[in-house]
């Protein structure tokens, strides 16, 4: 029942990155300054969700390590766009892209570690896959503008939260079938 108990943080993170995607989209004017803003805000929340469910984890395989790394990268990515202000569109673009690719690293591996102890997990390697082609595709094009960017950046959030819902409820309905069959097992 690894996750099971904390699916509902899944569906946060998910509902997180699908507000800062529509916001993107429905605010495609926001300014550089504002783009940070939202990025950090958002890495932050990851961040510390990632943090939590390494800490709080209810597996003790001792694979919680990869995700309290991914929570710290958030987290210093976060504090790295809020104190450099001042920095040019190109350097938050390859900041906000190594972010990705870390952030998809970390997904891929996640899910090959639970593979054996969940389903859905392919969901996991999925937006482990969006977060890697986010990553590269923003290295690969860095002077596309950023008006195409921040678009760019809002059809990633929406598509990866809507994964993360995804797996968040697929793991509430495992945990909800756990607890008919322990119940079906008590009586």
């Amino acid at each position: 029942m690894i996750f099971t108990t904390k699916w509902w943080a899944l569906v946060l993170r998910g509902i997180a990155a699908i507000v800062f995607g529509l916001f993107a989209f429905f605010v495609p004017g926001i300014t550089v300054g504002a783009l940070i803003i939202l990025f950090a805000a958002y890495a932050l929340i990851d961040g510390v969700f990632s943090i939590a469910a390494a800490i709080n984890r209810t597996d003790r395989s001792g694979h919680w390590g990869a995700m309290l790394l991914r929570g710290i990268l958030g987290i210093l990515a976060s504090v790295a766009a809020l104190t450099l202000p001042g920095m040019t569109a190109l350097v938050l673009l390859y900041l906000i892209a190594a972010w990705a690719i870390v952030t998809g690293i970390v997904e891929i591996s996640a899910a090959i570690q639970l593979r054996k102890i969940i389903t859905g997990e392919w969901m996991l390697v999925i937006a482990g896959i969006l977060s890697i082609l986010f990553g590269v595709a923003l290295m690969a094009y860095p002077g596309a503008g950023i008006l195409a960017v921040v678009w760019l950046i809002g059809t990633y959030a929406v598509v990866f939260g809507a994964v993360m819902v995804g797996l968040g409820i697929s793991l509430r309905a495992r945990r909800r079938h756990g607890e008919v069959e322990a119940g079906r097992r008590a009586a």
